[in-house]
């Protein structure tokens, strides 16, 4: 019985370690750049960025997409916003943010972070302060 309620203890505290593991496996991250490497500057444009790169939960750069909306006249950012979560992003990451960019961010669950530097930098912030 005493052998049963300890383990019972330690799965109870695993738990939120094993769940944390699989959410951030989950995560998907995009970072509005001005070029289609980690070393690419973050564009001040979060809806009108050149490029979105798309990054995993661990950071590694899965994909690298040519941004449809940059040069819409109007409405680039709930444009770009719905087309991100259609990618499954869970966050995405730019220099600077427009209100409607941000409005259309949260009616997707897509978080945002401001960030001045590389995309590799920008990501590693992000996980960094997932932890």
């Amino acid at each position: 019985m005493k052998r049963l309620f300890v383990l019972g203890i330690v799965a109870l505290l695993l738990c939120p370690v094993m769940v944390n593991a699989a959410s951030s496996e989950n995560n998907k991250i995009a970072v509005a750049s001005d070029g289609k490497t980690v070393k690419s500057s973050v564009s001040n444009m979060a809806a009108k960025c050149p490029y979105y790169l798309l990054f995993d939960g661990t950071g590694t750069l899965t994909e690298v997409i040519d941004n449809p909306y940059k040069n819409a006249s109007g409405g680039a950012g709930p444009s770009a916003a719905h087309f991100l979560a259609q990618k499954g992003v869970t966050m995405l990451i730019a220099e600077n943010f427009g209100s409607k960019m941000i409005h259309a961010l949260k009616s997707q669950d897509i978080s945002h972070l401001q960030f001045e530097g590389t995309a590799g930098d920008a990501v590693k912030m992000a996980l960094e302060g997932r932890q």
